[in-house]
């Protein structure tokens, strides 16, 4: 029907309502509907098939999109896990450096309270050697006393017999009484006396022999001794007539270049430089020695020589008062206080160089300081600079203690106690300060020490005379012997003349009377022996 409608359809050309009938126009309106109902349909299933489609892509992405996040995930928490690994690592690493650090620590801490225990053990076995001393002079005080109130007692007791029995007069009585009680108190005294220095000495002597041995093993110095005569050889004799020159002008000119004397005598070979002061007596030597082995000997070449020889010794002197500061370890030093250390490279004790004797000094007195809780550097300081003086007492007045010390305040010392020591090291002033005595027993160890100084036979031999005569003016005293090189003399008294209380007191007069006569290095030791004698003859 509709195929016959559209073929009538093409074939006439006319209006639709002309046309189609009712029944047209029904199907018309019915196709149109199924027609819409199809594509109504199809959109359906087009869209249901776009919406499934749409689903699955988004499922898809949203699957693809949990893997990621999942992969991120692990992926952050691996780095997140490395990140932490390393921190705890590093907090790890950290953490044993302070431990150690710690550790370090706490070890110095132990070792320093070890220092600290130790010297108060020592400060308290000081302590208690000091109230034993104290308790053993208050023992004797309690003693001496008693025996003042004995004596008195004993005294009016014998006024009243004297008084009573005797026809002597008063003042008679009273004389002889006096003259009794005073023989009886000097030898109370002297019993008295030589137990509390017994004691004291038994407590001083094992201290002080134990610091002093331990100085002197701890600094094993050299033993060097050098000749303090200066003398010039020479090829052959002619060469003497040439340094006297014609008229004696080349020696003149040398002695007033110098400030030296020289002697030429008959002595074959060598010539003779004499002069007070060291530094002058080497400049002559040195220069002498030039112009021998030059030979080129007149005025002006004298001059120019002896000027070459005294920039040399200057510069020797710098030298080596820079290598004993360097060798003492001192700092903040004027330079005129080294130049003045280095001139005493030329200086000779005894045989002993003052600048080694100075060197040594300043170490014995650190150790002795050490020992004793004071300050080491201090005490060697003052040991280095005790005998500066000796470098200017040629030109300067005075004994080198006060040279010395004012010396060293003009040119920057302002320590009191190295000022003190300088100034008191032979007890020229009081000392002030604890590292006084203690630079007097460094000296004293250096300068006695076997092998450190020496002296010429005659002042040896007349020490020893002078030793025996202080010994044998004493009334008991029989026999006296200067023994161990002048070190210690021995003395012999009566045994009926002194008893042993006696002895003790004329140890002591006899030690009194050598430290006031005479000068000597170290110390002399003082021994009384009582000697009893027994004879018998058989027939």
């Amino acid at each position: 029907m509709l195929l016959q409608l559209l073929t009538r359809s093409s074939t006439t050309v006319a209006s639709p309502l002309d046309i189609a009938g009712p029944w047209d126009v029904i199907l018309i309106v019915v196709g149109l509907v199924f027609g819409a109902l199809a594509g109504a349909t199809i959109h359906v299933l087009i869209t249901r098939r776009n919406l499934t489609s749409a689903r699955m892509e988004a499922e898809k992405i949203l699957d693809e999109a949990r893997k990621e996040a999942e992969a991120n995930t692990s992926r952050l928490e691996l780095d997140a896990e490395k990140k932490n690994t390393a921190l705890r690592r590093t907090l790890d690493e950290e953490t044993r450096e302070a431990m150690a650090e710690i550790k370090r620590n706490q070890d110095r801490v132990s070792k320093r309270e070890d220092v600290i225990d130790k010297r108060f053990a020592d400060l308290d076995r000081r302590e208690s050697k000091i109230e034993a001393m104290e308790k053993n002079l208050e023992t004797n005080l309690i003693r001496t006393r008693d025996l003042e109130d004995e004596l008195l007692q004993t005294r009016q007791d014998l006024k009243d017999k004297l008084a009573a029995l005797s026809e002597m007069s008063r003042e008679d009585a009273v004389k002889a009484y006096m003259e009794e009680i005073r023989e009886d108190s000097v030898h109370e005294a002297n019993h008295l006396s030589r137990q509390i220095l017994e004691d004291a000495e038994h407590n001083a002597q094992s201290e002080a022999r134990e610091i002093t041995l331990m100085a002197i093993q701890r600094f094993a110095a050299e033993t060097v001794s050098e000749s303090t005569s200066r003398t010039v050889k020479i090829p052959s004799d002619d060469l003497k007539g040439r340094i006297i020159g014609r008229e004696g002008r080349n020696i003149r000119a040398i002695e007033k270049a110098t400030g030296a004397d020289l002697l030429v005598d008959d002595t074959p070979g060598i010539i003779s430089v004499s002069c007070f002061d060291p530094i002058r007596r080497a400049i002559a030597a040195e220069g002498l020695q030039k112009l021998v082995k030059d030979g080129k000997i007149h005025p002006s070449r004298i001059e120019e020589v002896v000027s070459q020889s005294k920039r040399d010794v200057e510069q020797r002197i710098r030298k080596a008062g820079k290598n004993a500061i360097v060798e003492a370890n001192i700092r903040g030093l004027h330079g005129k206080i080294v130049e003045a250390m280095g001139k005493l490279h030329f200086r000779m004790s005894y045989g002993q160089n003052v600048l080694q004797h100075s060197i040594e000094v300043a170490f014995i007195a650190q150790i002795m300081a050490d020992q004793l809780g004071l300050d080491g550097n201090i005490a060697r300081r003052a040991g280095f600079l005790h005998d500066i003086g000796k470098a200017m007492d040629h030109d300067i007045e005075g004994g080198h203690p006060a040279i010395g010390m004012e010396f060293a305040r003009r040119f920057g010392e302002t320590s009191e106690e190295v000022l003190n020591a300088i100034g008191g090291h032979h007890n020229d002033i009081p000392s002030t300060t604890p590292y006084t005595p203690i630079v007097m027993a460094a000296d004293a160890v250096s300068g006695a020490r076997p092998g450190a100084r020496r002296e010429s036979m005659e002042l040896y031999v007349k020490r020893l005379g002078q030793l025996e005569d202080i010994a044998k003016s004493h009334a008991p005293v029989k026999e006296a012997y200067a023994v161990q090189a002048g070190r210690e003399v021995r003395v012999i008294v009566d045994a009926a003349s002194a008893d042993d209380d006696a002895t003790f007191a004329i140890a002591k007069d006899i030690a009194k009377r050598i430290e006031e006569e005479m000068t000597f290095p170290g110390e002399i030791k003082v021994t009384v022996l009582r000697e009893t004698r027994a004879e018998a003859s058989a027939r």
